[in-house]
C-alpha cells in the first residue's frame, strides 16, 4: 500500500487503516512544529474519511515520543518571542483536544521512551499499548515547567494520589506500571508487534472499536510490577501526596523515612528537592482542588478519605479535558513569558543544553513561592495585546467515550 512520506511524519495507508509514525530518532522524535500541524491535519482529514477506520500512532527507533522539542521553543523565548513558543503550546493542546474527542479508534504503539508532550500525543487516544520496552515520565518539575499536554486531566483520573507522585516527581513508569495504573490498556511483547499490527490492519466494514479491541486482548499480556515498584506502594504515596502543600508532602515522607529507612522514600524526597519550586506549586494546584485537599487531610478514615477525594478533591477532575487545556494554555503562556519566574529556561539550560544538572532555581526556597506568585498562573495574560484564551475546535459527532471527557 501506498506509502507517504513528509520526512518527519510517515503515513502507510492501508486499505482501512493509516499507520502514522514519528519519524525523528535521533531526537527521540521530540515533536516539532512540523510534526504538530501535520498530525493535527492528517487527524481531521481521517475523522471524516469514511474509508479509514483506525489510526495507529507509532515512533521510530527507541523511542515513541521524548515530548516537545525544548530546543526550538527555549530557543525562541532566548530571541524575546515567547509568544511564538505560546503558540506553539496552543497548537500541541489543540492536537491533545482532537485526540482525546476523536470519534474513531487512535491506537498507539509505545515501544520505547514516553515523555512529556509524548504522552499528550498518546494517553488521550482509545487504546494505549506498552511493551517491555516502555519508559514513561512526566518530567516536567525537573525542567521548571509543569505536567501539561491535558496531565491535569489525566494523573487526577488515575487511582488514590498516583496521579500527585508521577506528576510531582517526575517518576518513570515501565510498560507493567503503565498497565496497572491505567494509563495503558494493553501490553503486548515488542516481539509480537508485527504480527499485531498485521492483524489490526484486517479491519472490515464491522465496528472498528469492537474489532480493535477483540484482536488486542488476543495479544495483550498481564504483566506485574516489578517489586520495588512504586506501585506497591500506594499506602504511602495516598498518606504522604494527599497533603494540602508541597513542604507538608515533603514532610510527611520524611517522617515515613525516619519510621523506616527506605531508598524509594529517600529517592523520592531527592526527586522534590531537585525540582522547581515554581514548578511544583503550580503542579499541585492545576492537579487538585486544595480546598478539598484540606477536607481530606482532615479526614482520618481511609475508604472516606478516598471516596472524598474521588469526588471533589481535583481541579482537574472536576473539569472536563478542554477546560483543563485551556487552563493548562494560561499557565504556560505565564512560563513562556517568564515575568514570574524564568525557571523554565533555566530548567531546560542546566539538563538538556549545558547539562551540569545544577539549576538556580528562582525563587529557590518553596517558602519563597507565595500563593499570590502561584494565582498569577491561572490568570488571563490581560496586559498582553492579542493574547486570547484557547479556542478549541468545535467537535460533533461524539462518541460516549469522548462525550465522558467534555
Amino acid at each position: 500500500m501506498a506509502l507517504e512520506s513528509h520526512s518527519q511524519i510517515l503515513v502507510e495507508e492501508k486499505p482501512s487503516v493509516r499507520i502514522l509514525t514519528l519519524n525523528r530518532p535521533k531526537q527521540l522524535n521530540a515533536l516539532s512544529l512540523n510534526m504538530v500541524t501535520r498530525l493535527l491535519q492528517v487527524f481531521l482529514a481521517y475523522e471524516v474519511d469514511p474509508t479509514v477506520k483506525l489510526v495507529i500512532l507509532k515512533g521510530q527507533g527507541r523511542a515513541f515520543c521524548a515530548g516537545g522539542d525544548v530546543s526550538a521553543v527555549v530557543r525562541d523565548i532566548g530571541l524575546g518571542k515567547w509568544r511564538r513558543s505560546a503558540d506553539f503550546m496552543s497548537l500541541e493542546y489543540t492536537l491533545n483536544y482532537v485526540m482525546a474527542t476523536y470519534c474513531k479508534a487512535q491506537i498507539s504503539i509505545l515501544n520505547g521512551i514516553v515523555m512529556g508532550g509524548g504522552a499528550g500525543v498518546c494517553v488521550h487516544g482509545r487504546f494505549r499499548i506498552a511493551t517491555e520496552n516502555t519508559v514513561f515520565a512526566m518530567p516536567e518539575t525537573a525542567l521548571g515547567l509543569f505536567p501539561d499536554v491535558g496531565a491535569s486531566y489525566l494523573l487526577s483520573r488515575l487511582s488514590g494520589f498516583f496521579g500527585e507522585y508521577v506528576g510531582l516527581t517526575g517518576a518513570r513508569l515501565n510498560g507493567a506500571e503503565m498497565l496497572a495504573c491505567g494509563l495503558a490498556t494493553h501490553f503486548v511483547p515488542s516481539t509480537r508487534l508485527t504480527a499485531l499490527q498485521a492483524d489490526l490492519c484486517k479491519v472490515g466494514s464491522s465496528d472498528p472499536v469492537t474489532f480493535a479491541s477483540t484482536i488486542l486482548d488476543a495479544y495483550t499480556q498481564h504483566p506485574h510490577p516489578e517489586r520495588q515498584s512504586a506501585f506497591y506502594r500506594l499506602d504511602v504515596i495516598d498518606k504522604c501526596f494527599s497533603r494540602r502543600t508541597i513542604e507538608e508532602i515533603m514532610s510527611a515522607l520524611e517522617r515515613e523515612a525516619t519510621h523506616k529507612p527506605d531508598d524509594w522514600i529517600s529517592a523520592t524526597v531527592e526527586a522534590l528537592k531537585k525540582a522547581s519550586p515554581a514548578s511544583l506549586k503550580i503542579t499541585l494546584r492545576s492537579v487538585r482542588s486544595q480546598d478539598a485537599s484540606q477536607a481530606c487531610n482532615d479526614v482520618k478514615d481511609k475508604l472516606t478519605l478516598i471516596v472524598l477525594y474521588k469526588f471533589q478533591i481535583r481541579e482537574g477532575r472536576l473539569q472536563g479535558v478542554g477546560q483543563c487545556l485551556i487552563r493548562e494554555n494560561r499557565m504556560v503562556s505565564h512560563v513562556m513569558k517568564g515575568e514570574i519566574s524564568k525557571d523554565f529556561v533555566e530548567g531546560c539550560r542546566a539538563i538538556l543544553i549545558d547539562k551540569d544538572r545544577n539549576p538556580k532555581w528562582e525563587p529557590r526556597r518553596l517558602e519563597d513561592m507565595k500563593d499570590i506568585m502561584v494565582d498569577k498562573y491561572f490568570k488571563r495574560v490581560e496586559e498582553e495585546d492579542g493574547w486570547e484564551d484557547l479556542k478549541l475546535p468545535p467537535r460533533k459527532h461524539l462518541p460516549a467515550s469522548a462525550i465522558a471527557k467534555l
